[in-house]
Formats: C-alpha cells, structure tokens, sequence
C-alpha cells in the first residue's frame, strides 16, 4: 500500500517461530478477517523441487526460515491503540516466552500511542460510562463512571468484548462480592466491578507495564482499598485458597481452554464465571469444553461477531 492509501490503513504485523503460526493468524483474525502471511520455511524444499526455478529474487532467497509473519491493515477509524494492546496481551498470554513482537509498519509507536485519542470518547455500557481521562463527562443519573487512560495496555471499553463483559458484570455481580480478573489490562473490568458494587476486586495480568497501568488508573478512580493489582500468568499467582464469586476472564479462546479445567477450584459456591475475547465460531468450541466440566451457561451475549458467556458451575 502506498500513497494515499497508507494514509487511510495501518499494517500491523506479528512476527513469530514458525510453530506458533496457526497461534498468530488465530490471533490476528480477531483484529480482521482478512491476514497476510510471510512464511519461507519450505522454501528450500520448493526450490530443490524445482517448483519456482530462477524466478525468486535473491531478497526472498535469503528470507528468514525460521520465523513467520501474519498481516492485517486497520482503517484509520479505528484505534490503533486498541488494536496493538489487544494483540500484545493475547500474544503474552499465548506465547509467555516472548515468542511473537507486534509492530506497525511505517508509523512509530509514539505516534500511534498519541494520534488514537482523537478517536476516543466516551462509551456507555448499561450503567457505566467509560470516560478518557483527557475529557469531562457529566454524568445523568443513575450512571457511574470510570476513568481511563489505558496507555499501552487493552482496555478502553471501545471494543466488544469489554463491552460484553462489562454487561454481564452488572448483570450478575453480587454486592459485596469478591471479584477475580484475569488478564486484566488496564484494569477496566475491575474498576467497573468496584464502581457497580464489588466488595474487593483481585486484577492479574501476565504483561508488567499492564499491570503498572491498571494501578494508575486504579488510583485515578479511587479504587486502592479495593482493588489489588499483580502480575500472574492466568492462575499461577492467584491465591488458591480464596474463592471468587465472580471471576472475569476477558482473553482469547485457546488460553480460556488452557485454564478452563482449574478456574472452577477458585469460584464460590453460587460463583459465576464470565469469559470474554471468543470469536462467534469458537464460542461452541468453549461452551462445550466448560458443560464437560460440570458447567451450565447461564448466558451468552454476542457483539460483532464476539461472543461473552457467563457460566455456572453445577453444585
């Protein structure tokens, strides 16, 4: 893309060993349907065959093998920023080894961290407001709202699966009640349940810079005898012998599978489990994984083509 048609599309390209590939184009998909993929490992082999002959240049010919690359390009409309947080948290959740970098091409980060917030307003979900931090909101009666300034982590409320989980939040939050947040980004999730009634909210993030902040905005809404925010990857820090009664889990499918067969030790009785960050066509594919485990949907909510499920596990 040149000209002006890189003025009106961003590229965003994940770069990883080629054994997470089927991770990254999964990954990717859920930012655009639409991925390119760079992968030259059998390359070698397509040349001894014979298949291209002398038509590879010699750039392609000395490609890297081992590594592969997935595509997409995001309309000017929408937030970059948004979009590269969601990536890095569902890639250091996936690949926790630092496997796979995101990057934009031909636009620093800088920049994007900054051009994005014109496009960031205020987002009402039911009862709650999601506010920039750099705009005023008077608030109507009844609502409350939240401050944000997500810097590099995800979580705006501008993106469907927030939206969804903040809706089923209120809807089955107990007053009082203990709140687990796994993979809580900019601390969104947390701060909603501690503005809409939440007792003590526990926020858990594998990425430090997500976690640093979630803490600042915890304090910009005057939630820090409430909230706690750590680093953990999924569960591993959680406390074990605590029970939740609602646990939020706003990630992508294959790590929501990954932690499906423990997360039940950690609900109270009564508890109800909310995941997120499910593309419609996996949405089965996870429902059917937690009703093996002695699990009942209570409900499913659908944005977009995303999908949000609150859970119940079967006493």
């Amino acid at each position: 893309m040149t000209g002006d048609i890189m003025n009106e599309w961003t590229q965003i390209k994940a770069t990883g060993r080629r054994e997470l590939l089927d991770t990254m184009c999964a990954v990717m998909s859920m930012i655009d349907a639409q991925i390119q993929i760079e992968d030259y490992g059998d390359l070698d082999e397509l040349m001894l065959d014979g298949v291209y002959g002398d038509l590879i240049d010699e750039e392609v010919k000395n490609a890297d093998r081992e590594h592969a690359s997935v595509s997409v390009y995001l309309p000017r409309e929408r937030s970059l920023s948004e979009a590269m947080s969601f990536l890095r948290e569902r890639f250091a959740a996936a690949a926790p080894d630092g496997g796979v970098t995101v990057e934009t091409v031909g636009m620093s980060e800088e920049d994007w961290a900054e051009t994005w917030k014109k496009y960031y307003h205020p987002v009402k979900v039911g009862r709650a407001v999601i506010v920039p931090a750099w705009e005023k909101y008077d608030p109507e009666p009844g609502e409350i709202t939240v401050t944000m300034d997500p810097g590099m982590a995800f979580g705006t409320g501008t993106h469907e699966t927030t939206r969804l989980v903040i809706g089923l939040i209120d809807k089955y939050l107990a007053r009082g009640g203990r709140v687990l947040d796994v993979g809580c980004g900019s601390g969104i999730l947390s701060i909603c349940a501690a503005k809409l009634g939440a007792g003590r909210c526990f926020a858990y993030d594998i990425d430090p810079v997500a976690v640093r902040v979630a803490e600042e905005n915890v304090r910009a809404n005057g939630g820090g005898d409430r909230i706690v925010c750590g680093t953990s990857d999924l569960l591993a820090s959680v406390d074990r012998e605590e029970k939740y009664d609602l646990i939020v889990a706003n990630i992508v499918a294959d790590i929501i599978l990954r932690m499906s067969a423990d997360v039940g030790d950690l609900l109270a009785r009564d508890g109800v489990l909310i995941v997120s960050g499910i593309i419609d066509e996996r949405a089965n594919e996870v429902t059917d994984a937690f009703l093996s485990l002695g699990y009942t949907v209570v409900e499913e909510a659908h944005e977009n083509g995303w999908c949000a499920a609150a859970l119940k596990k079967i006493q």
